[in-house]
């Protein structure tokens, strides 16, 4: 990838990495099928006046829609409530590590169904970059009070979801960025409005504490809005499998994130942690390879 792509993953995993701390404020008070209705919907209205600013269109017909409706449910809707569900029995970090697998699962399922054998490198960069993500976050992720097998196993849910619409995705690659995230945002908001009301009656609920209606906003607006636009823009030059490595960063960015909002110290394994996902990521790059490859031709042309 090129460094713009690079930077673009960076800032994507900072907004993403924020999820988790917003989710983890919010599930407090809200639950899952509100809380992700209330983040998509949100997300959604925000996104709709720039899109009429930049003059982008919704599909016109039935048959437009329905790619951004797939999407909507394999990266939004069922990752979106497992994951908040499974935050509520786990803690934040023990989730950003299992979401963390999802590279592994797009691999999988690109494989599996699309015939696409991963690269040795890859493959060696995804068991590296978990490897890494396990050092960051500790083994106290693990020995959580909260912790459950139904928690991690929704995590896990989630995480496979995503490596599905990682796949899915590429049928969304000749549209703008914008128009996909607004369009399948929309979608997920129409589905998940009756499952929340006749689930949750979210009406009924008392009205949450001013943090945690920061939280929501941050979620929609930071984490959902602006972070599906840049995901899209990743998808499109980068291809879903580079797309997907910002789950690897995610971790590192809710680390940092502590340490400056939150005060948080960052501990000698969080250094090693991010030292080990770099290099995961230099490998799944495969850039060094080549540039190795490179010296030894020129070494041995000498």
């Amino acid at each position: 990838m090129s460094r713009s792509q690079w930077f673009w993953l960076a800032v994507l995993s900072i907004l993403w990495g924020g999820s988790f701390l917003f989710v983890g404020i919010a599930v407090k008070e809200v639950p899952p099928f509100t809380l992700v209705l209330a983040r998509v919907a949100l997300a959604a209205a925000v996104l709709l006046p720039v899109l009429v600013v930049m003059g982008e269109r919704l599909p016109a017909t039935l048959a437009g829609w329905w790619p951004f409706a797939v999407m909507a449910v394999l990266n939004n809707v069922i990752p979106f409530t497992l994951i908040v569900s499974g935050q509520r029995e786990i803690a934040s970090g023990l989730a950003s590590v299992l979401n963390a697998t999802t590279p592994v699962w797009t691999v999988l399922v690109v494989w599996g169904l699309a015939g696409e054998r991963p690269a040795l490198h890859r493959a060696a960069g995804v068991a590296i970059g978990l490897a890494g993500v396990a050092i960051l976050v500790g083994p106290e992720a693990v020995a959580g009070n909260r912790s459950s097998a139904i928690g991690m196993a929704l995590c896990l849910g989630g995480a496979i979801s995503y490596g599905f619409s990682g796949l899915w995705g590429r049928r969304l690659k000749a549209h703008p960025p914008l128009v996909t995230a607004a369009a399948q945002l929309i979608c997920s908001s129409l589905m998940l409005t009756p499952v929340a009301a006749l689930v949750e009656a979210p009406w009924m609920l008392p009205v949450p504490s001013p943090a945690v209606l920061w939280s929501v906003a941050g979620l929609a607006v930071l984490s959902t809005a602006l972070a599906y636009i840049v995901f899209f823009h990743i998808m499109r030059v980068s291809g879903p499998l580079n797309a997907m490595l910002v789950t690897i960063l995610i971790p590192v960015s809710a680390i940092a994130l502590g340490a400056i909002v939150l005060g948080e110290t960052l501990l000698y394994r969080h250094l090693v942690g991010a030292a080990v996902i770099g290099l995961a990521l230099l490998a799944i790059d495969g850039r060094p390879i080549t540039w190795a490859r490179g010296l030894v031709t020129r070494v041995a042309e000498r």
